[in-house]
């Protein structure tokens, strides 16, 4: 099989993965120096699609990252009025008293929250300081350097079959092929594994 030719993008940081983590490494590095060319990959299409669940959330991380984020509107509106404990039976189940549990297990002025909507806000925040994300780009291999160090990723790939990289009969001459990109960063963060 001919070996593909890909283009190439040359950043600074490619993050893969617009999570919560991904975002913050993100806007974090933005903060820290504007003029880094920061790339995040992400494989849903659209940032929030694969974060489906509800959270409870210690405003402390965003009161570091965005110290203005009430002001900006952050989707963090619930907070916790009540904390209730319950040991389940196959019968039913009995409440617990709230003074034997751990620190950790209080949620008072923390918020109930979508995760969702926040990676979504949070990408809003980002792409406002210059961060450039791609929905529907999936990180589908690592790119190498000589010395075995991170240079980049392949993203954009489509039309191979699941398993071990194997083209399918369309793969050579698909459009779904086109553009691919390795962006070639000098520094690669990952926010989460990407499976598949």
């Amino acid at each position: 099989m001919a070996e593909i030719e890909r283009e190439a993008m040359d950043v600074d940081v490619v993050i893969v993965g617009a999570g919560p983590a991904g975002l913050s490494a993100a806007i974090r590095l933005k903060q820290l120096d504007e003029d880094l060319n920061v790339v995040v990959l992400e494989k849903g299409s659209e940032v929030g699609a694969h974060i489906l669940s509800g959270a409870v959330l210690d405003p402390v991380g965003l009161d570091t990252l965005l110290p203005d984020w009430k002001d900006k509107g952050a989707p963090v509106t619930s907070e916790v009025t009540t904390d209730r404990f319950w040991m389940l039976t196959e019968k039913g189940g009995f409440k617990i008293p709230g003074w034997p549990m751990p620190p950790f297990m209080s949620n008072h002025g923390k918020s109930v929250v979508s995760m969702g909507q926040v990676a979504r806000w949070m990408a809003e925040q980002a792409e406002a300081m210059g961060v450039e994300i791609y929905p529907g780009m999936a990180a589908s291999e690592l790119v190498l350097r000589d010395d075995g160090s991170v240079k980049g990723v392949v993203a954009g790939e489509f039309g191979k079959e699941a398993g071990p990289g194997l083209p399918s009969a369309s793969f050579p001459n698909s459009p779904a092929t086109t553009p691919l990109t390795d962006p070639s960063s000098r520094r690669t963060s990952s926010d989460a594994a990407m499976p598949g």
